[in-house]
């Protein structure tokens, strides 16, 4: 049998947990079954721990396994160098940071803060020892790399700490009635400054559903050490949140609850928005770079042109777009957005202009040879014919770091033809998964 941390040792067989959670909102303390933590298992830990208001285990209970560690070994353009998080990490972020199983590693330049060029990582919903109290989950917590060598991996430099090798969860929101949990979305650094676009989530409601209860930003001025959430930023998205200082629900707020950032080297920060869940279009704002944190100043494009009214916002990508990125890449000449499709496969599309057309689909990792996966986010110092990103699967609950050939996937941003998944041609295959103790 394959060697696992000691802090999956209670988990429960990946069989027990292919079910969805009620779309109605239940406690945390009543749901403590589930999750990577004691998947259904009577007396897992669970309950509320740090300083949000739910478990992972709680949360998410159709997460299908314990995190293993499990590299794919892949034939085609695209290959799963290594773990970036858990077991069979190289990074150790177990023993250094308490980091069992996390997922999603959004990445963004740091723009040189203090004086450092970092590339920072934030994940989402995270887990240490599932034999302690709480599992010691964290709705959040950030990395940082210095690492030039894409190539081989990503080495993490360090991480806020909440005490000895304890990475502390960095943006615990607004503390609100019926907030599970505060995930980031988008990450950008601005003269200096960080920013993350973050999501509270109300419920997870069907797989690939959840409800939330609004979008904010949240800025660090010490290279994501310490970060403030910004009240002025809040984009509500449930009637009847009656908190002091929250604005009240506005037209279109539905649709900028997840985001992507990009530096547009004009002055503007462009911020693509999607809606809760995995169904939804893509939007696009734009706004001052120094004037990121001011809602008034946002302009929506309406399909031909910038204008204030966020209800007048037209699709640029159609649906489904889950877990947007987006970059320009100096190799394809084209600015490249990342998702993960209907058919949970990680695609991306080429463009001119922010605005779009966008070209038709390119799979670049197939959800049949890495079943459960989800959340591509592109490693903003690939530039060149090799593209490295990162992904999550649900049965590994960890984070995977990627790297594709793109030589040959040139493609007109006007054209619309969707490409065959690589998987169905045979030009994509799995050959076999590597486990930690087999490396």
């Amino acid at each position: 049998m394959r060697a696992l941390s000691r802090s999956w040792s209670s988990v429960l067989s990946a069989a027990a947990v292919a079910v969805a959670l009620a779309a109605s909102a239940v406690s945390p303390a009543s749901a403590a079954e589930g999750g990577p933590c004691g998947q259904g298992e009577s007396g897992s830990s669970g309950g509320s721990s740090g300083s949000s208001t739910g478990s992972l285990a709680g949360l998410m209970p159709w997460i299908t396994g314990p995190p293993d560690g499990g590299v794919p070994q892949l034939t085609g353009r695209t290959k799963a160098i290594e773990m970036v998080t858990g077991p069979g990490s190289p990074n150790n972020t177990i023993a250094r940071f308490n980091v069992s199983g996390t997922d999603l590693g959004i990445m963004w330049d740091n723009g040189n803060a203090l004086g450092r060029h970092d590339v920072l990582m934030a994940f989402g919903d995270t887990v240490g020892d599932c034999e302690a109290d709480g599992d010691d989950w964290r709705s959040n917590v950030l990395f940082r790399s210095s690492d030039t060598v894409l190539s081989d991996g990503m080495r993490i430099d360090s991480s806020p700490l909440s005490g000895p090798n304890n990475s502390k969860e960095i943006i615990p929101g607004f503390a609100i009635p019926g907030e599970y949990t505060t995930i980031p979305t988008a990450g950008i650094a601005v003269n200096g400054v960080q920013y993350v676009r973050f999501m509270s989530v109300r419920s997870w409601d069907t797989p690939g559903n959840w409800t939330t209860n609004y979008s904010a930003i949240a800025y660090s001025t010490d290279n994501g050490e310490n970060w403030t959430a910004d009240p002025a930023t809040i984009r509500t998205n449930i009637e009847g949140i009656d908190v002091p200082g929250f604005p009240a629900v506005s037209p279109g707020n539905s649709k900028f609850q997840q985001s992507a950032f990009v530096d547009g080297r004009d002055g503007f920060v462009y911020e693509y928005g999607t809606e809760s869940g995995r169904q939804g279009t893509a939007l696009l704002a734009r706004v001052p770079a120094g004037q990121i944190r001011d809602l008034n100043a946002y302009t929506y494009w309406n399909g031909s042109t910038w204008g204030t009214d966020l209800a007048q916002a037209a699709p640029v990508i159609g649906s489904p777009v889950s877990e947007l990125a987006v970059q320009w890449n100096g190799y394809l000449g084209k600015y490249v957005a990342m998702y993960t499709d209907a058919t949970n496969s990680l695609v991306i599309r080429q463009a001119d202009r922010l605005e779009g057309p966008w070209s038709g689909k390119q799979t670049i990792l197939s959800g049949t040879l890495v079943p459960a996966l989800y959340g591509g986010f592109m490693h903003p110092w690939a530039t060149g014919q090799y593209l490295e990103f990162v992904a999550t699967t649900w049965d590994r609950y960890n984070v995977i770091y990627m790297r594709t050939d793109l030589n040959g996937l040139q493609m007109k941003a006007t054209d619309q033809a969707d490409r065959p998944d690589p998987a169905t041609t045979g030009d994509a295959r799995l050959l076999r998964v590597e486990y930690p103790d087999e490396q």
